[in-house]
């Protein structure tokens, strides 16, 4: 059973920082791609930024230059440090694990709270 769990969010003042953590239960090679995806009160769930197994990172455009995700294959952790934040960037962020094998498998953590004030 693949566990997710997110840690790191919390309040913040616009122009601050904070810095998401996703911890797997077991190695983190054994997903294609791991990423963070956000929801806010009344929207859809949207990627905000994804790193394949190789390395390769892809993020919205609205967070391009602010955002940075990471990952630490020894800590099976995947990580999300935000800069620059604005009150846009309130939502809950979920981590996001999938495995390709025949289909695509997402695994999906309980999601970590993220408020920016104005």
């Amino acid at each position: 059973q693949v566990q997710l769990v997110e840690s790191g969010g919390g309040l913040v003042q616009a122009g601050g920082s904070l810095t998401l953590s996703c911890a797997a239960s077991g190695s983190i090679f054994s997903f294609n791609d791991m990423g963070w995806y956000r929801q806010a009160p009344g929207s859809e769930r949207e990627l905000v930024a994804t790193i394949t197994r190789s390395g390769r990172i892809n993020y919205q455009d609205s967070v391009k230059g602010r955002f940075t995700i990471s990952r630490d294959n020894a800590k099976n952790t995947v990580y999300l440090q935000m800069n620059g934040l604005k009150p846009e960037d309130t939502a809950v962020y979920y981590c996001n694990a999938a495995q390709v094998i025949y289909s695509r498998i997402d695994y999906w953590g309980q999601g970590t709270q993220v408020t920016v004030s104005s």
